[in-house]
């Protein structure tokens, strides 16, 4: 499915890591700001523990295994 370290970014690749529960690394820039689980998608916006993200700001890294 998807490989530790690799950049997601479509709707389908954030659905399938809240469906087979994998954790998500969150960057911002160069700087490591979160990691944790998927719990909502919108349009501009990727929730991970509690907190939303900008889909535009940040960078978003599968970490399966983690």
């Amino acid at each position: 499915m998807y490989s530790n370290g690799d950049p997601i970014s479509e709707d389908h690749h954030f659905q399938d890591h809240i469906e087979h529960q994998v954790p998500v690394q969150i960057y911002l820039e160069q700087l490591h700001r979160d990691i944790g689980y998927v719990e909502r998608v919108t349009q501009s916006f990727i929730k991970v523990n509690s907190t939303y993200y900008n889909r535009g700001l940040y960078t978003f890294i599968s970490r399966p295994g983690y």
